[in-house]
């Protein structure tokens, strides 16, 4: 048969220039539509937070409940301050032994707002008491907690039933 003369086929073996401009364009439209939308860690902290608190308030409802005890929670509006004391029959107050109640909830930069309670209604300086025994909490319980950049998180406990919420931003008594 003939000569195969050497064709000019040529062979492709990348990227053109038009190509990687196209998917870098992609890729940028993506991200600019996609970043804004993610959580920032200081708002993740501040949820982080909120939920530990909630997890706390009813965990030391179920002790109560168990061990036919009473806590007392020490709450510092304006500041960061959130300890679990458990009463003795004499009055005096010592740390619970559980490590769940003893560890910190608050992230680092998150305070506490203020709290509500139906008995003293807002409080936004000082210490609050509140006791929580075997029949639960007396009354109503209002966490906000507040992160460095201003946002809230409010944190509702509910007497008798346990009930504990979580609610992003700050609500009013009775979320």
């Amino acid at each position: 048969m003939g000569d195969t003369s050497h064709g000019s086929r040529i062979t492709s073996h990348g990227f053109t220039l038009l190509e990687l401009l196209v998917v870098v364009a992609i890729l940028s439209l993506t991200a600019a539509l996609v970043f804004p939308r993610l959580p920032s860690t200081e708002t993740g902290a501040l949820r982080s937070s909120a939920r530990g608190v909630s997890a706390m308030l009813r965990y030391l409802g179920e002790q109560a409940i168990t061990t036919k005890s009473v806590y007392r929670l020490h709450l510092e509006p304006g500041g960061t301050g959130l300890m679990v004391m458990k009463r003795l029959a004499s009055g005096d107050e010592v740390p619970p032994s559980d490590t769940l109640l003893t560890k910190p909830q608050l992230a680092s930069g998150i305070t506490i707002r203020d709290v509500e309670t139906g008995r003293l209604g807002r409080v936004t300086g000082g210490e609050v008491l509140v006791d929580v025994g075997p029949g639960g909490l007396a009354d109503l319980l209002v966490i906000h907690l507040q992160g460095k950049g201003g946002e809230n998180y409010t944190v509702a406990a509910y007497p008798a039933s346990g009930k504990v919420k979580v609610a992003s931003g700050y609500q009013e008594a009775g979320i």
